[in-house]
């Protein structure tokens, strides 16, 4: 299934308040954390989904984020959300790859969860379009799943992708399919084009960057344990996540 109808047909079950998803957990916290004090910045959001990260940096303060996202009914269920709280929040259709965007507009990019759906070449795309996007100084942050994850963890709950044997360099460029759970008992499909740890150093080099990122390997934390070991006990000490801060000089 494409990543458009993958979403389409269930954006739905992704309307939270609060964290739900594991990744809500081990991963997007972390994500805000490198995005620092935000108040006051302008954002361009890649890969906005529902607008859930977009809501959450604008409670801390940003002055202005644009949404991008190619699901219709993502973007549509993120203006409901949006009337029912305003908050100043634009969100715009349209596919990430077409979006033009605005020359050193931001002072943050953010694309959480969104280039692990792109191939090696697209991602590249999207890089370029980051730093293009991004005033002097400014900076992207960006998670995807950790790209060891798949061939260290069982295939069970509450996260997997399905390799069907393939390895750690003859899965690359290749989609595999997924699944990650909620607290609340929800289901969701995700979906991974394999690259390496290289390929996304490589891509953020030609896209313009050239200043050391930060990186952070995410996952479960004793925290977690506590507050559910029975949802979060079967991915504890396994790498879940990766997330990226780099800036433009």
């Amino acid at each position: 299934m494409n990543t458009e109808k993958l979403y389409n047909n269930t954006a739905s079950r992704w309307r939270r308040q609060g964290p739900n998803s594991l990744s809500d957990f081990t991963g997007r916290p972390a994500v805000f954390d490198l995005c620092g004090d935000v108040h006051g910045l302008s954002i361009l959001d890649l890969g906005c989904g529902e607008g859930y990260c977009a809501r959450q940096l604008m409670g801390r303060g940003a002055e202005r984020i644009r949404g991008v996202d190619i699901s219709a009914e993502m973007i549509e269920l993120a203006r409901v959300q949006e009337n029912e709280v305003p908050l100043g929040i634009e969100f715009v259709h349209s596919p990430v790859l077409e979006y033009q965007g605005e020359p050193e507009n931001y002072d943050l990019v953010l694309s959480v969860f969104l280039i692990n759906y792109l191939t090696i070449e697209d991602m590249r795309e999207v890089m370029r379009l980051a730093y293009r996007s991004l005033k002097p100084g400014g900076r992207f942050v960006f998670s995807v799943p950790h790209p060891a994850f798949p061939l260290i963890h069982d295939g069970r709950a509450p996260f997997f992708f399905d390799y069907e044997g393939h390895g750690y360099f003859s899965g690359r460029n290749d989609k595999h399919e997924g699944e990650i759970h909620c607290i609340d008992g929800t289901k969701l499909g995700v979906q991974a084009i394999h690259k390496t740890v290289a390929d996304y150093f490589d891509g953020l080099g030609k896209a313009g960057f050239t200043s050391m990122p930060i990186v952070l390997e995410l996952g479960v934390l004793p925290q977690h344990m506590e507050l559910d070991p029975q949802f979060f006990g079967p991915v504890n000490d396994v790498p879940l996540h990766m997330a990226f801060s780099v800036e433009k000089a």
